[in-house]
């Protein structure tokens, strides 16, 4: 009797306990970076199709995104502007309190895959180009613990990125346009640019801030990161980071340069995998719940 006593009242336990967990919560996995989950992002990118500035498909993609964020409770605002002609448009997610932090990335994959040599004219997948660090926002912005971040955190996803050196298009043509536009300084911006390679390796950028550079690669050392987050300049790219510095705003950009499938129709999902993108998101997801004391 008394064993069944025992039993009647952990089960009346267990019943409470199940009452208070959220909906939608599940193991523990929603407060973990997902390789895994921001994997499912590129490949829903990949299924949209090749994306570049003005296509039914990057509308398309900029819808996904904005859904996804607002159903994860983020306060989304858009930029619509023109360039060349073309309806172009910057997605900024926004939650928190206290100094502004940009991470970004670019959603529009290039028009013409013009380091391929046989065939330049076939549109970019941009798997890795593109839809890496998009993915890697979304999943930051599922797992993100807010509460924890003394920042105002904004993720911004940029429109035509990847058109420069075509006609009269520019590089970063979104990443300028809010950079012209901000009323208030960032204290810092964090761009993720082809970060899925399976072949990762990334390096410091040579126009990048240092400081920044010290902080997000210790970080990695710390992780277990340090064979693939290599603190050791390399390349200097021009990228969504690059208008932040032109007005003194401290800004890096995380890439991995040596993607050989760079502006070529091999960028495809099958040259992502989702341990790069996990290591990525880990680095990130613990520089924005270090504090602000930390900088």
């Amino acid at each position: 009797m008394r064993n069944a006593v025992i039993i009647s009242r952990l089960l009346i336990v267990l019943v409470l306990m199940t009452c208070f967990i959220p909906m939608g919560c599940s193991s523990g996995e929603t407060d973990q970076f997902s390789g895994k989950r921001a994997f499912k992002h590129v490949q829903a990118q990949c299924k949209i199709g090749p994306r570049p500035p003005g296509s039914e498909a990057l509308r398309e993609t900029g819808d996904y995104i904005i859904r996804h964020l607002r159903d994860l409770g983020w306060e989304v605002r858009t930029q619509e502007f023109i360039k060349e002609g073309v309806d172009l448009r910057n997605i900024i997610a926004i939650r928190g309190e206290g100094p502004v932090v940009i991470l970004g990335a670019h959603y529009d994959t290039r028009p013409i895959a013009d380091r391929e040599p046989s065939d330049r004219k076939p549109p970019v997948m941009g798997a890795n180009d593109g839809a890496s660090g998009v993915a890697v926002l979304l999943e930051i912005a599922r797992v993100l613990n807010v509460e924890a971040v003394e920042h105002q955190v904004w993720l911004v996803f940029f429109d035509a990125e990847d058109s420069g050196n075509i006609g009269e298009w520019g590089w970063s043509v979104g990443a300028w346009y809010l950079a012209n536009s901000l009323t208030i300084r960032p204290a810092y911006v964090v761009i993720v640019d082809m970060v899925g390679d399976i072949d990762q390796q990334i390096y410091w950028e040579w126009s990048s801030t240092r400081w920044l550079q010290e902080k997000v690669w210790g970080i990695a050392d710390e992780l277990g990161y340090s064979s693939v987050f290599i603190p050791r300049y390399k390349h200097s790219v021009i990228d969504d980071h690059t208008p932040f510095l032109y007005y003194d705003i401290p800004a890096i950009v995380i890439i991995d340069f040596d993607y050989p499938y760079w502006h070529t129709s091999h960028d495809t999902e099958d040259k992502v995998c989702s341990e790069s993108l996990e290591r990525v998101g880990r680095v990130l997801e613990m520089l924005l719940e270090a504090g602000a004391d930390e900088y």
